[in-house]
């Protein structure tokens, strides 16, 4: 209940403090609707509308994205940081598109890739493999040189070492990278919904209710990708306590 309740409280708060917004009339009726209002054409959404199934389309192309960032990220960034020199060498262009706004890239995707479904899925894909990548290959750097030079000492080979020491030592970290790369493929993915040709997803269906003022809706699609977002993040959090439990240890 200690862990529970804080979140449970602030929720009430922010509800409560939107309530006091509209009561005092702070903007347009049209423009801000009551919390119950927006339950309710969110509920409606679901129920005869087709939120549940652009909810869906958008878990689908995240969790596409995320997992084709990963099988790149991952086995690359433990390749690079178990060369170091070979990382600095190309740290200053991971660094650069790490940095770089994914939204910038979205013109270049678009003459790769045209208009459709793998764009997006690329896009989202390239932001998170570099996210995923960079913190695999600190997590393999930072290894403990004390476990490392004590493998050596016991004659394993380097193959060893990286498969049986390094990884496990980095693994942490790797999970930290994933844990953003997810967050961050669906912050991408429902961008590209809005702008890149799309007919579904919580992005496509923001964009609709918006220009339709249809504004209980769009709080409540804007609130359902804030909680996909929280659910996934806490996900991974839970994955890292479990998971890697020896961390820090």
């Amino acid at each position: 209940m200690r862990a529970v309740l804080p979140p449970i409280l602030g929720a009430l708060g922010f509800i409560a403090v939107w309530w006091a917004a509209v009561l005092l009339r702070v903007a347009d009726p049209v423009l801000l609707p009551s919390p119950a209002e927006t339950l309710r054409d969110t509920i409606e959404g679901f129920r005869n509308g087709p939120l549940l199934f652009d909810t869906w389309r958008t878990v689908w192309r995240t969790v596409q994205s995320f997992l084709i960032a990963t099988a790149i990220g991952v086995p690359l960034g433990v390749a690079l940081g178990a060369r170091e020199r070979i990382y600095r060498a190309v740290e200053f262009v991971v660094d650069f598109f790490r940095s770089t706004p994914a939204s910038a890239l979205f013109p270049l995707f678009l003459i790769l890739f045209g208009v459709g479904e793998g764009t997006k899925i690329a896009v989202a894909a390239f932001g998170a493999a570099l996210v995923i990548l960079f913190n695999a290959a600190y997590g393999v750097m930072n290894a403990r040189p004390t476990r490392v030079l004590a493998a050596r000492v016991m004659g394993a080979s380097e193959a060893r070492i990286l498969w049986d020491v390094m990884l496990w030592e980095a693994m942490p970290q790797i999970l930290v990278g994933m844990r953003s790369g997810i967050s961050l493929a669906l912050v991408i993915i429902v961008v590209a919904e809005m702008f890149i040709g799309s007919t579904d997803g919580l992005g496509q269906r923001v964009i609709v209710a918006q220009m339709l003022f249809e504004t209980g809706l769009m709080y409540g699609v804007i609130f359902i990708a804030g909680a996909l977002g929280y659910s996934l993040n806490l996900l991974f959090l839970v994955m890292e306590k479990k998971v890697v439990h020896w961390a820090g240890k």
